[in-house]
């Protein structure tokens, strides 16, 4: 993505927090024409190290996405963050015009389809572990015979990251406009909020008295 210098997250921690707190992602893969394929879906990050993380997922058997991952592995997954309109008025001059902050987080990954039923079980108790834990019972009392009919008709996979970008996009570099635009994220919607918190986080807020 377009990444000016002054909105270049580097540290891998920021990024890796923005993909779990925003796990809905977009895996974008390569259909048979050459064209994209995006599918809409939630992805965990799973951490092996310093250095690698990994992206583990599903989708329907019937969805062709599995299809072509296993034809061509390298895919794009976006993660949105909060984001928000920014009115000019917050500058203390007229000569401005609007804009639009937003957090966002990129990923190259190469793709491995997870098919078999036992790995596809490991998969799916990971998953419930990451969105709702009391759920592990009731998918263990569900029995053997109905467990493999729905783990048939999914298909896993595991997308390892081999390149990541994290844009934090929030006018940073013009500090004129900071102290009016903290204040009125600080009062809006959530996604505004949400951004007047980063602000913070990014020490954009010094000297602006915090309500």
């Amino acid at each position: 993505m377009y990444l000016p210098p002054q909105f270049n997250e580097k540290n891998r921690d920021v990024a890796i927090e923005l993909m779990r707190a925003h796990s809905f992602a977009s895996l974008i893969a390569t259909d048979d024409e050459g064209l994209p394929e995006v599918t809409h879906l939630p992805l965990v990050v799973d951490v092996r190290d310093e250095t690698q993380f990994s992206l583990l997922g599903h989708c329907a058997k019937p969805n062709p996405l599995w299809r072509y991952l296993r034809a061509r592995p390298r895919a794009v997954v976006t993660f949105q963050g909060p984001h928000a309109y920014m009115s000019p008025s917050v500058y203390p001059d007229l000569a401005r015009v609007p804009t639009w902050n937003y957090l966002a987080v990129h990923c190259t990954v190469e793709a491995t389809l997870i098919e078999s039923p036992q790995e596809k079980d490991a998969l799916l108790k990971r998953l419930i572990g990451e969105h709702e834990p009391p759920y592990a019972e009731q998918w263990k009392g569900l029995g053997e015979e109905f467990q493999l009919k729905m783990l048939a008709g999914i298909v896993g996979f595991e997308l390892k990251v081999v390149a990541w970008q994290c844009k934090l996009k929030l006018n940073q570099h013009r500090k004129e406009a900071h102290a009016a635009m903290y204040a009125a994220y600080s009062q809006g919607t959530p996604d505004e909020q949400a951004l007047a918190a980063w602000m913070q986080r990014l020490g954009m807020t010094e000297g602006v008295q915090h309500a």
